[in-house]
């Protein structure tokens, strides 16, 4: 049987994925806070996340200011 995985995708600290998108590291902690984007991971104490997720993040606040 064969099963397929999902793509691995590589896993950001909060401040290079803020600055890939041009926010703060603090923008990212309170995305968070307020449920509109998740951790992907950890390493050590830093939390770690997905490039496409910060990205929707992004998006999803905008459309609401």
């Amino acid at each position: 049987m064969r099963t397929t995985r999902a793509p691995e995708y590589p896993l950001l600290t909060a401040a290079v994925a803020a600055a890939e998108v041009g926010v703060a590291p603090a923008t990212l902690r309170k995305w968070v806070q307020l449920k509109h984007l998740r951790p992907a991971g950890r390493q050590g104490k830093a939390f770690l996340y997905r490039l496409e997720d910060v990205f929707a993040a992004e998006r999803a606040t905008r459309r609401r200011t």
